[in-house]
């Protein structure tokens, strides 16, 4: 069974990543994924980078895969941001 750490591992492989997060059950995963690989490429194109990284294990191992693909400075962004307002 595909666990939601072997589709990082997988990932992490396949493409220089700054940050890699995936959630899932064996067969449906999601996925937050940081690349300077994204810089100027539009979110199909993203995707298709994370695609190429997997390889023959979308078709045959992994089922369904949601993802966020983020720029480094897209996800500096958000985690700045999702600290913003909190009170400690």
């Amino acid at each position: 069974m595909v666990t939601p750490e072997s589709v990082e591992r997988y990932i992490r492989e396949g493409m220089p990543c700054e940050h890699v997060q995936v959630q899932g059950d064996g067969a449906h995963f999601d996925a937050i994924i940081v690349s300077a690989e994204f810089r100027g490429r539009n979110r199909v194109q993203q995707h298709q980078v994370v695609y190429r990284a997997l390889g023959d294990r979308m078709r045959e191992e992994i089922h369904a895969l949601s993802m966020q693909t983020l720029t480094p400075e897209q996800w500096a962004e958000r985690q700045s941001s999702s600290g913003s307002g909190r009170v400690g």
